[in-house]
């Protein structure tokens, strides 16, 4: 098992200096650069102070300024806010100032609030329609002159500028529904997968929808499959509530978002009262817990060695959940001195 990580800019509320914010990043960045983790993974968010990712392209080319091995990825670029010459020519871009190691990732977006933002009228729900649009047309415009009428996009005759300078850059997809597995697996994508506070089931399901997708595509190639969870590492387990409070308080403003409440002031998004979520079992501390790769040294490996028997190819360390940075800086520390030899070695 390969690791990468996932990253924000993100500050929960405004008491934490944005320098300080954007330092901390690069920190973590570097030390994944360092420590052995494949991917480093930049967002794309509008509006929102816990996750801080306008254009995850510029997000990138900082980065690659600053690191020398790791690969540098989207997770994802949204498609229904990009012009598809737009979008393949910034990720040309990347790949051109980074020496060819650009990942691609698209998704179809997160949050209705963004949408109603970033387009008007567009229902998340149907967001996936543009993804699948958008790709064979970033595809084509790398390889030379392309022109596009299509549902959501028209241009005459057109190409990337710069184009990458890998011959075929890794594209990666979102996925969590059937119908997505079955667009990678169709489309020759690798898949990144999230089963937020879920459990192992949770898992196992999205295992079952690649085999499933895999047999409906006979001859198809494998796609590389990446799963994420909030990690946090720590040395003692009496210190096990702190991440837990953490993602309990983080997790209270996604369901703002989820939810399109509108209760967002200055970029940050109001907790929801956890008396007044229906899904109050999905912040159970114990569960929490157990579900997320939170513990210590030991019990993260035990937790990463369920993955690996499943089949997941790469674990995805999810950095971002609302916790101090100095906690944030010691827990991936003790994974890239710890975790990491253990699975390197085999």
């Amino acid at each position: 098992m390969r690791f990468q990580l996932a990253i924000n800019m993100e500050r929960m509320d405004a008491s934490r200096d944005m320098n300080e914010v954007a330092r901390h990043t690069l920190e973590m960045v570097q030390m994944a650069d360092r420590g052995g983790f494949s991917t480093v993974w930049a967002a794309e968010h509008h509006a929102l102070e816990m996750t801080i990712a306008p254009n995850p392209f510029s997000i990138l080319a900082w980065w690659a300024a600053h690191t020398d091995r790791i690969r540098l990825g989207t997770a994802v670029a949204v498609a229904a806010y990009w012009n598809p010459i737009k979008l393949a020519g910034e990720a040309g871009f990347v790949d051109l100032i980074s020496g060819g190691r650009l990942e691609f990732g698209i998704g179809s977006g997160a949050y209705q609030r963004e949408f109603d933002r970033m387009a008007p009228g567009l229902k998340q729900s149907d967001a996936w329609r543009y993804m699948q649009e958008m790709l064979p047309a970033v595809r084509a415009l790398w390889k030379g002159d392309y022109e596009h009428d299509g549902e959501f996009w028209s241009f005459p005759t057109s190409t990337a500028v710069p184009k990458p300078v890998q011959s075929e850059v890794p594209v990666w997809v979102a996925a969590r529904a059937p119908i997505t597995y079955d667009y990678a697996v169709r489309e020759g994508c690798n898949i990144m997968s999230w089963p937020l506070t879920r459990g192992m089931d949770e898992a196992e399901t999205y295992m079952q929808r690649l085999e499933d997708a895999m047999a409906a595509h006979p001859g198809a190639k494998l796609p590389t499959m990446a799963m994420m969870r909030h990690t946090a590492l720590y040395d003692r387990k009496e210190d096990w509530m702190v991440p837990v409070r953490a993602a309990q308080r983080q997790l209270g403003q996604f369901e703002n978002l989820f939810k399109n409440l509108g209760d967002v002031k200055d970029g940050f998004p109001k907790q929801t009262p956890f008396d007044q979520l229906g899904n109050r079992a999905e912040y159970d501390p114990r569960m929490l817990h157990d579900n997320l790769m939170f513990g210590t040294p030991d019990e993260v490996i035990g937790k990463l060695r369920r993955y690996e028997e499943i089949g997941v190819d790469e674990f995805i360390y999810y950095a971002s959940l609302g916790l101090g940075l100095a906690e944030q800086r010691r827990s991936l520390e003790l994974f890239i001195d710890e975790v990491v030899p253990v699975f390197s070695s085999g």
